[in-house]
């Protein structure tokens, strides 16, 4: 059994303070909870940013820089997984649907890959969902998504392909035909988001059968059943993910104080199945990442 890669997804875009008060904030904070998670085992940090005074999603170029240079500066080994998530929600005027209302940030596949290709984070994250999403509609338009692989691939970085229903995993399959993923792929399974694929041992196991051959693969669930789907996502051979992005709750009722909680409860979860949680080193070998320059 090789080992299981942990990824911790830190903030997201969606929990708030309001949720859970250790929630990490500022570029100061992100960077301090993603350190955190990898002294408890986490080999990869899963990286959104946010208006340090609104607490809000950003998208600013100047947040990723800080959260990654405070992380360099600790001496810190982790993989750094930078999102392109932000930048694909459209709301529909409710007069006009055409017209967007307020709330949309919908823009070009070049401003959602503006900090990848300037950063260059070892993986980012390329979600396929077209969908209805936390009160909006996601587009990922496989035009845009062809435009925002080229310059990943382009600047070095290795796309973590995000699939949050079947529908994706068949359109990554047409990526990969037509040249636009390259192989071997590394995939995020993604289950528990509302009108996505829910959070059973059924539907991740449908996934994964869908998944090309020759690729790593891990899988989450969102909420209540987050730690029940890591346990899943082990048990059929994938690697892992946990966070406050994923869950702001170390058990029912329970708030996490830290990212740092929440990987140690993973690491045991899967520590306790039989597994043993890959260092950064042999994260980087099995996605067949290029060792780090210090």
């Amino acid at each position: 059994m090789k080992p299981t890669i942990l990824t911790c997804a830190v903030t997201g875009t969606f929990p708030t303070r309001a949720h859970n008060p250790a929630l990490p904030v500022t570029p100061q904070e992100i960077a301090d909870s993603c350190i955190g998670a990898a002294k408890a085992g986490a080999a990869i940090c899963h990286i959104h940013v946010r208006d340090p005074q609104s607490g809000v999603p950003s998208m600013k170029l100047e947040y990723y820089r800080e959260v990654m240079q405070r992380i360099r500066a600790s001496g810190t080994d982790l993989i750094i997984n930078l999102t392109t998530g932000p930048g694909g929600r459209f709301i529909p005027s409710d007069d006009e649907p055409a017209k967007a209302a307020p709330g949309t940030l919908l823009t070009t596949p070049e401003i959602r890959t503006e900090h990848v290709v300037e950063l260059k984070p070892e993986i980012c994250t390329l979600d396929l969902n077209t969908m209805w999403f936390g009160g909006g509609a996601v587009i990922n338009t496989p035009r845009n998504l062809r435009v925002m692989a080229e310059r990943m691939y382009a600047a070095g970085v290795k796309p973590e392909i995000e699939a949050f229903d079947t529908g994706d995993l068949v359109m990554a399959q047409d990526l990969i035909a037509d040249g636009t993923i390259k192989l071997p792929a590394l995939f995020q399974i993604v289950t528990g988001v509302k009108y996505g694929m829910p959070s059973t041992p059924e539907t991740m196991q449908l996934a994964k059968s869908l998944l090309p051959k020759d690729c790593e693969w891990a899988a989450f669930g969102a909420g209540r059943h987050a730690f029940t789907m890591l346990a899943q996502a082990f048990i059929l051979g994938g690697h892992c993910r946990i966070g406050m992005e994923d869950t702001v709750h170390l058990s029912r009722g329970v708030p996490a104080p830290s990212n740092a909680a929440l990987v140690e409860k993973g690491v045991t979860i899967i520590e306790n199945l039989g597994g043993k949680i890959a260092t950064v080193e042999e994260a980087r070998s099995i996605l067949q990442l290029k060792p780090r320059k210090a």
